[in-house]
């Protein structure tokens, strides 16, 4: 197999081809005729190519995508430059520079050198702009817009050709691999009650039900070696002729496990301010529940449940919280023909003091099954449905409307199900979403089980 040559730098355009040819076709005639004017007609074409050929450039253009703030949130502005460098001693005529765009990144404005042009009701930014570039200088196209959806959105390919010698040499392409553009979710309002199952850590801001240093009253004893003299309780102390002290509980921090259903997909993304998917939900919810118990000092793990199993291990603090947005923007809905269950929870076991909050949109039986039984083991499992609330009923001939109302029959029957194994499901709602359930899970665990269960 012949060896792939490199293909010419650059070219001769059309203009250059006329030029010749006319030069040549005058000349011929002039010959052929006899006529001398013909000579005179053919002179301005040839000095006029024979000057715009004088220079030659040697270099091709260098071409390179940058961007703005590295940390978008879904709604802010973003911007984006394509910068067109010449490093030839031969000024560009001409650059024509084009670039494609994620369609979560709307470009409103584009422009060369701060001269904005608005393109957000001109067909966007995916179409040719052309400037030019003196020699030993670099121009930006500046694109500034809104980033519109979370996750990574790629800038480019973007490509550009320069035209030189007054337009009678033109250069291959030079092309620019895309630059992701990381956006993070959007992280709704969300409180929730400061009850929760059981606290495992050593410190925290959650009452256990452990004796220790803390601010929750449990009773009053005997003072004993090692006791805090600040604790002593001079009343109860001076009626029993022995001293008394305060017994308290120990404060906790507890562990959060956000396990997201990413077996399947549903609903229309319309970006920050259109409609959610399930998707959009499941990545919003989750950053807001792992950011309000990561202020609050606890531990937070992350699982997907699918064929990808990934995790992030529990930790706390402003890094865990980084670390969390950063694992989100690559979540993704995935189906998978196997059960994905022994994957997630075989050999990673959870610690069975976490609350374990599922994000699930509930449309895959497996979804339900994990559920009933992770609640079958003991754990504290909280679902979260995240259907969007206005799916669309399908508007087809025959049956379709007949068999959605039959779906949604048998879904209704199956969170009836779940809520008689134990497992509570709530639909997101944003700030207090998870008050009542957390409050009932926590009163749960509290009650003494019978016969070992």
């Amino acid at each position: 197999m012949a060896d792939r040559q490199e293909p010419a730098s650059w070219a001769p355009t059309w203009a250059l081809g006329r030029a010749v040819l006319l030069t040549g076709l005058l000349l011929v005639a002039a010959v052929l005729l006899g006529r001398i004017d013909l000579v005179v007609l053919a002179t301005p074409f040839a000095l006029g190519t024979a000057y715009g050929l004088r220079r030659r450039p040697g270099t091709l253009p260098e071409l390179e995508i940058g961007t703005g703030d590295a940390h978008l949130v879904e709604g802010s502005p973003m911007a984006a430059t394509v910068a067109v460098a010449n490093p030839d001693t031969v000024s560009y005529d001409m650059a024509v520079v084009r670039t494609r765009m994620s369609r979560w990144l709307r470009v409103e404005q584009v422009g060369f050198g701060g001269s904005g042009v608005d393109v957000s009701r001109s067909g966007g930014a995916d179409r040719p702009f052309v400037t030019s570039v003196p020699r030993g200088t670099a121009v930006d196209l500046a694109l500034s817009g809104t980033a519109l959806r979370w996750g990574r959105h790629p800038i480019g390919p973007a490509g550009v050709r320069v035209a030189v010698a007054d337009g009678l040499l033109v250069s291959r392409a030079v092309i620019a691999d895309p630059v992701r553009m990381r956006v993070y979710p959007m992280t709704e309002p969300f409180e929730a009650v400061e009850a929760m199952p059981r606290a495992a850590g050593l410190v925290g801001a959650h009452h256990s039900r452990r004796p220790g240093e803390g601010g929750e009253l449990a009773g009053v004893r005997v003072f004993a070696p090692g006791d805090r003299l600040r604790r002593i309780d001079w009343r109860v102390s001076l009626r029993a002729r022995q001293l008394h002290v305060a017994a308290t509980l120990s404060d906790r921090d507890a562990e959060v496990v956000v396990l997201l259903d990413v077996l399947a997909e549903a609903g229309r993304s319309g970006g920050v301010r259109g409609a959610a998917s399930v998707m959009d939900t499941t990545v919003r919810a989750a950053a807001a529940i792992a950011e309000h118990y990561l202020h609050r000092g606890d531990r937070v793990a992350l699982l997907e449940y699918g064929p990808a199993a990934r995790r992030l291990r529990p930790a706390t603090g402003r890094r865990q919280y980084l670390t969390v947005l950063e694992w989100l923007l690559d979540v993704r809905a995935e189906n998978s023909p196997h059960e994905p269950y022994d994957q997630v929870f075989g050999p990673q076991l959870l610690s069975s003091d976490a609350l374990l909050v599922v994000l699930t949109p509930l449309l895959d039986e497996r979804s339900a099954q994990m559920l009933a039984r992770m609640a079958r083991g003991g754990r504290f499992v909280v679902a979260v449905d995240t259907l969007p609330a206005d799916l669309p009923v399908p508007k087809g001939q025959g049956w379709a409307e007949i068999a959605y109302r039959l779906w949604r029959l048998d879904r209704d029957t199956m969170i009836g199900q779940l809520r008689e194994h134990g497992v509570p499901v709530v639909r997101w709602a944003g700030a207090g979403s998870l008050d009542q359930v957390l409050r009932d899970v926590a009163r749960l665990a509290t009650v003494p089980r019978v016969g070992g269960r």
